[in-house]
């Protein structure tokens, strides 16, 4: 099952990069992650937790300016990628840190391409903040979920 959560949580970072990191990040903080996972020590400092929070709530604002660059061009896929190897490996097992790294960074490019085909057609009809806003509640929500189902597996529930 922590293969799963860690796709899930990635292909969210196909919408926002920075999203699984701060949710990943938080739940480390907490004490939420399995306890035999494969994130990285400082992954579960207050210091990550405070930087990726305030990097993600910038990153929400900043989608919503007519110059945002799109989340396909090279810089956002390879930040994409990164993030969502990340939270891969932070909610699978440390055995399977490797696969987890690499179904990650797959299901962040993957849904990074998929988020933005969505995206571009609800924005000519919508426009560029009511789209980015149920954007931003969709990834929030949705890494929330992901972190809800790591914790009730962590408590064998």
């Amino acid at each position: 099952m922590a293969l799963v959560h860690s796709v899930l949580m990635a292909a969210i970072g196909g919408m926002r990069a920075v999203t699984p990191l701060a949710a990943v990040a938080n739940a480390a903080r907490d004490g939420l992650l399995p306890r035999d996972n494969g994130a990285p020590r400082w992954l579960s400092s207050r210091a990550t937790s405070a930087a990726t929070g305030a990097l993600a709530l910038a990153e929400m604002a900043g989608d919503k300016m007519k110059d945002a660059p799109d989340r396909i061009a090279l810089p956002g896929l390879l930040a994409r990628c990164a993030t969502g190897a990340i939270a891969g490996v932070a909610l699978a097992p440390a055995r399977q840190r490797n696969t987890a790294a690499l179904l990650g960074a797959a299901a962040a490019v993957g849904s990074s391409y998929v988020t933005f085909r969505m995206r571009k057609y609800a924005l000519q009809r919508y426009g560029q903040t009511p789209t980015g806003v149920v954007e931003d509640g969709i990834s929030a929500a949705g890494a929330a979920l992901v972190v809800a189902g790591v914790g009730r597996t962590r408590r064998g529930r």
